[in-house]
């Protein structure tokens, strides 16, 4: 039974001692680098006052020990944050050094107390004793990291305590009734209050430990489900792509006549089907662009890319698009040639996003202006539209997941709910900033700010998106033409808006319509 007990003993010993975890000793390490200055303004104040007034050679000598240990402690921290590995056999040497050196630190410490306390002459040593008691209870608020070096601390400093309570004891030899002996027992309740302090911040430590232990465990379980759900979405979403395309590849088919006529009853069913299909396409393309986002593997390629050109060659592509809604898409290509560090694809996805957007809430015969604008370091990119307007409070609606401003069933405009949001995702990646400002009734104007880089050689410059899929600008027919003009007259007839405020304080203001 004995030994049964000792090897219980031995085996808490080794665990208080020598068995510390990484945690711990990083934690340990850590708070003698953060405090290094405040430890250093206790030990200057205190040989202050010993060079003013006890003995100043032994203070400065005393001083000059303590700050040998510090050295060591430093050399110590810097060692375990250089520390890459997790071997049990590298933490047993840094948990042994880490005894030592407090064995040394505590020791230094106390000498410079007790040599304080030794040249007094007379019965009071409240400058010592109170010495001691900051470096006892700063031990017991900062040093629980570790047990062991806990306990080798504040057991070097009950002796330097029990040792200046019993000098004026052993010199006088007082009746118990004695001041001298007050002091003694004073100094008895002082260490029991730092040992119940310690206990007390060593039980907190152990708490938090606890809690971090568990919400790592959480987090991993949490991570694992997270890599089981995106793998089945996007699983399910490519098993789904494969039919999809041939449906709606036969739905066109018979639509345009190739397989032969069909009753014209049918016609407006495959237009259905077909653009329901388009509906889910766009759906599990969305889906997917999220997936690559959840997972960081959506920018593949940044390059420096013109802004100028990129808008011009989206407005392209969106010209039939908007030519189906009845919109017409204005922009003028400044001339300039403007450079941000970019995912040319990615980009060419965002201004689609932003343009279709736009197109889809506006009415017909309406006009989608699109201008590109410098402003100190940053370029910013105006998307307006005269459409319905977006009701105040509705950011989170505009960039959430899955949600639209009016996700009524009786709506009038279809969508996933996921562009705008992979939008947003898009531009901050890119270290962008997305906002809007609009009315009700008059309009919204979206607007993307990037950093602009300096204008690089050729070779480095990004190809155009999506080239071959580029189609010439129609012409101005008269119905357009008509409704920029009415629309400008009405533009003219409103005060300018005002743009909403940068979510981003270092980011650019945003000027107002009016006053561009």
């Amino acid at each position: 039974m004995t030994a049964l007990t000792d090897t219980k003993y031995i085996r808490f010993l080794r665990r208080a001692f020598l068995h510390q975890t990484r945690q711990q000793i990083v934690d340990y390490t850590t708070a003698i680098r953060a405090l290094i200055w405040q430890r250093q303004g206790i030990f200057a104040a205190a040989t202050v006052l010993a060079v003013a007034y006890i003995n100043a050679p032994k203070a400065l000598l005393c001083y000059s020990i303590v700050l040998l240990t510090e050295l060591l402690d430093l050399r110590l921290a810097r060692r375990v944050a250089n520390w890459e590995g997790t071997g049990a056999k590298q933490a047993r040497a840094f948990s042994i050094q880490i005894l030592l050196n407090t064995a040394l630190s505590a020791t230094a410490i106390t000498l410079f107390v007790l040599m304080v306390a030794l040249e007094q002459r007379s019965g009071d040593h409240f400058a010592p004793l109170f010495f001691l008691f900051a470096a006892a209870l700063f031990c017991a608020m900062n040093n629980h990291n570790i047990i062991g070096a806990l306990v080798i601390r504040l057991a070097i400093y009950a002796v330097g305590f029990t040792t200046i309570a019993l000098i004026d004891v052993v010199r006088y030899m007082p009746p118990i009734t004695s001041p001298i002996w007050l002091q003694f027992f004073t100094v008895v309740f002082v260490m029991y209050f730092i040992l119940d302090v310690s206990r007390l911040f060593l039980g907190m430590y152990r708490e938090n430990q606890a809690y971090i232990t568990k919400l790592e465990a959480e987090h991993a379980k949490t991570m694992s489900a997270f890599k089981v759900k995106s793998n089945f979405v996007s699983t399910v979403s490519h098993e789904l792509r494969t039919p999809l395309t041939s449906i709606k590849g036969s739905l066109d088919l018979i639509a345009s006549g190739a397989l032969g006529t069909f009753p014209k009853e049918l016609a407006p069913v495959l237009d259905l089907a077909g653009r329901n299909c388009k509906r889910l396409s766009d759906l599990i393309n969305d889906i997917l662009d999220v997936q690559s986002m959840e997972a960081g593997h959506f920018l593949s390629d940044l390059k420096p890319l013109c802004l100028e050109e990129l808008i011009e060659d989206a407005v392209q592509m969106n010209h039939g698009f908007a030519d189906t809604h009845g919109v017409y898409l204005d922009y003028v290509n400044p001339g300039t040639r403007t450079f941000i560090s970019a995912d040319s694809r990615r980009m060419t996805q965002v201004m689609t996003n932003l343009i279709s957007n736009a197109v889809k809430f506006s009415d017909h015969g309406e006009t989608v202006t699109l201008r590109c604008e410098q402003a100190d370091t940053k370029v910013v990119v105006f998307v307006e539209d005269n459409g319905i307007g977006i009701p105040e409070g509705s950011q989170d609606k505009v960039f959430g997941q899955f949600s639209q401003v009016d996700s009524s069933d009786e709506r009038d405009v279809g969508g996933t709910g996921l562009g705008m949001n992979i939008t947003k995702q898009i531009v901050e990646l890119h270290k962008g900033v997305i906002d809007y400002f609009s009315e009700l009734g008059v309009g919204t104007t979206f607007m993307v700010a990037f950093d602009r880089i300096p204008e690089p050689s050729k070779d480095a410059v990004a190809e155009k998106p999506n080239k071959a899929k580029v189609v010439k600008p129609r012409p101005v027919t008269p119905r357009h033409a008509k409704a920029a003009g009415t629309r400008k007259a009405a533009s003219a007839s409103r005060p300018p808006k005002d743009p909403a405020p940068w979510n981003d304080p270092d980011t650019i203001p945003m000027p107002s319509v009016g006053q561009i």
